[in-house]
This record gives C-alpha cells, sequence and structure tokens, in this order.
C-alpha cells in the first residue's frame, strides 16, 4: 500500500515543485497519502522558479511559499513510492541506495518520457514541462488511487 510519495528532480525549484502540487491535488481525499519532495541537487533554499510559480498560480495553485531542500537518504527509505523526473534520477538514487530498487519510477513511466528540465530556458519549456507532469500526475494518480 503506497502511504508515502517522495517526488524527486534535479534542482528542485522547476518540476518537482510542480508535480507534488499537482500529485497532492490529484490524491485530495486520501487522508492516508502524504506527499513530499526534494532535489538530488537542489538549490537549497531558493524558492520555485518564477515560471513554474506562474503557471501554477494560473491552475489555482500557489507555490510561492516552496523552499528548496536536498534530498536525503532517509527520505527514500520513509517512501513507499519514489518518482523521478528522468532516466538518470533513478539511476542516481537506485545507486546510491539499492534498496530503493523497484519502488523509484519515472513520472512519466506510463507515457515513456523523461521530463526535461526547463531551469534557465524560455516559459515555453516550462509550458511543456507542467503538460508532461500533468499527465504523469494523473496516470500515477489514477493508479494509487485503484
Amino acid at each position: 500500500m503506497i502511504m508515502h510519495i517522495l517526488v524527486v528532480c534535479l534542482g528542485y525549484i522547476c518540476r518537482s515543485p510542480m508535480a507534488e502540487a499537482l500529485l497532492k491535488s490529484a490524491l485530495r481525499g486520501q487522508d492516508r497519502i502524504t506527499v513530499e519532495s526534494a532535489g538530488l541537487g537542489a538549490l537549497v533554499g531558493h524558492p520555485a522558479a518564477d515560471h513554474s510559480i506562474e503557471l501554477m498560480e494560473a491552475m489555482g495553485v500557489d507555490i510561492s511559499g516552496h523552499r528548496a531542500r536536498q534530498i536525503h537518504p532517509d527520505m527514500v527509505r520513509d517512501a513507499d513510492l519514489v518518482l523521478v523526473m528522468e532516466t538518470g534520477h533513478k539511476r542516481a538514487i537506485d545507486d546510491a541506495d539499492p534498496t530503493a530498487r523497484g519502488k523509484v519510477h519515472r513520472l512519466g513511466e506510463w507515457q515513456g518520457v523523461d521530463i526535461d528540465d526547463p531551469y534557465r530556458q524560455p516559459r515555453a519549456a516550462y509550458e511543456d514541462a507542467l503538460r508532461d507532469i500533468e499527465q504523469g500526475v494523473a496516470s500515477w494518480a489514477e493508479k494509487i488511487r485503484a
């Protein structure tokens, strides 16, 4: 049973803050499930990227209070499911903690895609990432609720 989900990207200011917020929203009413996120190379203490904040705000979701934090081995161990943005992130977590194997998956797994990092790119790259994130969240939420 999945009760604790960890969402992971690299810098933790673009993709994971959006994915965490959308996954929490998609799983609203599933009180037993907690969702948190972190970064493999987090820009610790930094707020979410402006484009991420703006895109989420347009969806009625406020991530303006977000502050990046670095992933810690205990976070991975405590999670029942770890959702990463790219195949390389999965490999990094699996290599750092072989006991995590089997619970680390790409957010875009069911679509067969890595979610590209829009960091320091134009707004269109954030919009593309958000579309992929939305699809991944919808697929995972459906499976988690089943």
